[in-house]
């Protein structure tokens, strides 16, 4: 059981997100960390990176690991670190943030959208098997809310035309399938450590996960301007660099992950008992052989949009991931698709609401969520 807070902080907000039981463990320990950092002038890179790269790749089973600016720039590298680029087509689900397909586009390729599972949200593996052209290159399953994709049926598929998987595992760290981690299934991997997600920097970071010497090689090109000896620059690259004192920060979350996302996981558990009982209100379905970090609790319901607002109106927060899929953006609209061409994410964006959860909400806090959804419902 967690704490219960007073009776006054009780009637307070509940935020969407909250970091203040996160950084109350790790306060004094990123502050020595930030003084040595500020002492030796390890800004950008430097030891501490190294050693966070080396023990994110050991934790999520990986040979490498390349600390970048950010989430997008990682699945970006990871693609062009693959030779993924103009001409060709990567498939990924209409069911993720925008990001996902952003970082295609930038590669030079061009994204190939799919629908998801009516159940678990996850890309339909049959909708990427029915996808496949001549100039499909490569396959990009997003883990979305925290649970993997079904990464054996994927691979299955990617082996059957030559295919590269990179997978989109920034809501995943720490998530595993059949006892293997996300980041250690694909060709390569991309993570973001945006602050909210499950293990999070205090600003921007992100990094690239590979088994492939080669592919490692080429995103540590890219991440410094092509160059990995000083102003000797081997090929075009970017600017997207790790800085040590984010290393510092993920160093020290990384040790406690573990630990934050069996909170998540019981606090999930604690939301599924809550609303067993609730008419109209689906919870999440999880895949055989996973075992999620609720990244995301995500519930379907009838009449999202008006308990959505009476959470709100309560002083309680949530969300909507993802409100618009990636092909009805205007941003998208040159892929040709039109309303209705994937009917399982469109029926998922009007229906899906996102409760608050993270290490440190409490039993109470969860009841008066649950009750207030309760209230809602139409």
């Amino acid at each position: 059981m967690t704490s219960s807070p007073t009776d006054a902080s009780e009637a307070a907000l509940i935020p969407f997100v909250d970091l203040h039981y996160q950084h109350a463990e790790i306060a004094e320990e990123v502050d020595a960390g930030w003084r040595q950092i500020v002492a030796t002038g390890a800004f950008i890179l430097g030891a501490e990176v190294a050693e966070f790269e080396s023990e994110f790749a050991r934790y999520c089973g990986a040979g490498a690991c390349i600390g970048v600016g950010n989430g997008t720039d990682a699945l970006e590298f990871a693609l062009r670190a693959l030779d993924v680029g103009p001409g060709d087509e990567v498939i990924l689900p209409a069911n993720t943030f925008v990001a996902t397909a952003e970082a295609v586009v930038r590669a030079g390729a061009r994204p190939s959208l799919v629908d998801c599972d009516p159940e678990s949200y996850l890309i339909d593996v049959d909708a990427v098997a029915a996808a496949v052209t001549a100039e499909t290159r490569a396959l990009i399953p997003v883990h979305l809310f925290g649970q993997l994709a079904a990464m054996e049926d994927l691979a299955t598929v990617a082996d059957r035309h030559d295919l590269v998987v990179v997978e989109d595992a920034a809501q995943a760290q720490g998530a595993s399938r059949n006892g293997r981690r996300a980041g250690a299934w694909g060709s390569a991997a991309a993570t973001s450590f945006y602050p909210g997600k499950n293990l999070g920097a205090y600003g921007d970071a992100g990094a690239v996960l590979t088994a492939d010497e080669e592919t490692a090689r080429r995103a540590r090109l890219l991440r410094d301007h092509g160059s990995t000896v000083k102003y000797r620059h081997d090929e075009l690259g970017f600017n997207s660099r790790l800085d040590g004192l984010q290393a510092v920060v993920l160093r020290a979350k990384l040790r406690r992950l573990d630990r934050w996302n069996g909170l998540r996981r019981a606090a999930a558990d604690r939301y599924t008992a809550l609303l067993a009982d609730v008419d109209g209100v689906t919870t999440p379905r999880v895949l055989p052989g996973n075992e999620p970090v609720w990244h995301l609790y995500v519930v379907e319901l009838d009449g999202r949009d008006e308990v959505l607002g009476r959470l709100l109106d309560a002083g309680i927060g949530a969300g909507i991931h993802y409100p618009i899929p990636v092909h009805l953006h205007g941003a998208f609209s040159d892929l040709g698709y039109a309303a209705g061409a994937f009917p399982h994410t469109e029926r998922a964006a009007a229906r899906m609401l996102s409760l608050p959860i993270y290490p440190g909400i409490t039993d109470a806090q969860q009841e008066r969520v649950a009750d207030t959804v309760r209230e809602a419902r139409p």
